[in-house]
């Protein structure tokens, strides 16, 4: 077993975390406060050959593997965690579908241009009242000649307004229930397509969450992703992988909050002591650093299965899960330690608690996690 990254991990790492130094973590206060899109940073990662990253290179990408992607992730967001989930979501859920379920011309025309990055990836299903229960998809598309005409609604929809296409899903035969969805490639351009982004958040204020409105929409047959009734299944392969990038998104907000609690303690005095001094803040820190260790350590190992083509569902349930409550916590006590100063946004600890809030909820809240985890283990 090693625990070793490679050469060209090591190589990238480096690369991305002077390039969060850097680049992403200068605006990220002020982008939070604005909630200005990143729109120049993921210009810069696209001249980095960054948005096609784990894709093959015959569509532009990289052909790196999945440990890189999560490295990616967390470096982005322990310095901004709007542009980790971002990318994340470009991605785990805008270019994985295409790539696992995509005919081949569907690639050449899509997927090169996530890889690219002229097309930021989104992914739509869910829905007002289809989160957890994604098989409750109201959405529909109907037949018709050879056009299938999509009417619905989706919401909290990672970075549609920067896509020029996505992957949704939609009832096409409503007697077979989940069995009934199918996945399909609709262009945001097209006749019918809103995509409003009016949401006011906690946190995450610079990434695009938006709502979609689709109204007689019409699209080729031709542009059904995968095959007939089994978008549900398809999108459920999906949110596995995209758990391994909030899990990597949480490492890497955690990690940021437990730096500036172990540099605020290192410096800040009381009592005639440094903060690190007292065995109270010590063991709050030695915790943090034990919870991120273990917490990345099983995030690469899901990625690791993921890349070897072993079965991952359970593993990226557990690391997303347990990676995304360890980012609460760690959190939490960098606040904790940086008392009063710790509620102010000059010291940064509050964006990243309010940041990680959503971890536990998108791409699975923890109780349908656990749910995940307690099926894999044969408890139903």
């Amino acid at each position: 077993m090693n625990y070793d990254l490679t050469s060209e991990q090591k190589m990238l790492k480096k690369v991305m975390k002077e390039f969060a130094d850097e680049v992403v973590a200068p605006g990220a206060d002020e982008r939070d406060q604005t909630k200005q899109f990143p729109v120049h940073i993921f210009r810069q990662l696209a001249d980095l050959n960054m948005m096609g990253l784990p894709f093959p290179e015959r569509y532009g990408g990289a052909g790196a593997d999945a440990i890189s992607f999560a490295i990616v992730v967390e470096e982005l967001s322990r310095a901004c965690g709007s542009t980790g989930i971002t990318y994340s979501a470009h991605i785990s859920l805008g270019g994985a579908p295409l790539h696992l379920f995509g005919t081949e011309e569907q690639k050449e025309k899509y997927l090169s241009k996530i890889c690219s990055g002229e097309s930021l990836g989104a992914f739509g299903l869910t829905e007002p009242n289809a989160g957890s229960d994604a098989g409750g998809t109201k959405t529909t598309a109907e037949l018709q000649g050879d056009e299938w005409v999509i009417n619905g609604s989706k919401c909290f929809i990672t970075n549609a307004s920067y896509a020029s296409f996505l992957a949704l899903t939609a009832v096409t035969e409503k007697e077979k229930g989940s069995r009934g969805i199918t996945a399909f490639i609709v262009p945001t351009d097209a006749p019918g397509f809103s995509v409003l982004a009016n949401y006011d958040k906690l946190g995450l204020h610079s990434s695009n969450t938006t709502e979609l409105v689709l109204e007689n929409i019409r699209i080729p047959e031709e542009n059904i992703l995968g095959k007939q009734g089994e978008g549900f299944k398809q999108f459920l392969i999906t949110l596995d992988g995209g758990r391994i990038g909030i899990g990597a998104m949480a490492v890497g907000i955690a990690q940021a909050a437990y730096e500036k609690a172990l540099q605020y303690a290192k410096q800040r005095t009381a009592f005639g002591n440094t903060l690190s001094h007292f065995q109270a803040i010590q063991h709050k820190l030695a915790d943090m650093a034990m919870q991120i260790e273990l917490a990345r350590n099983m995030v690469y190992k899901a990625a690791w299965l993921k890349e070897n083509g072993r079965r991952f569902t359970k593993e990226a349930a557990m690391a997303k899960l347990y990676a995304s409550e360890v980012a609460m916590s760690v959190t939490h006590q960098a606040i904790q330690i940086h008392g009063g100063y710790g509620y102010m946004r000059e010291y940064q600890v509050e964006r990243f608690f309010r940041d990680a809030r959503l971890l536990e909820i998108g791409e699975g809240t923890s109780e349908i996690l656990r749910n995940v985890i307690a099926r894999e283990i044969g408890c139903s």
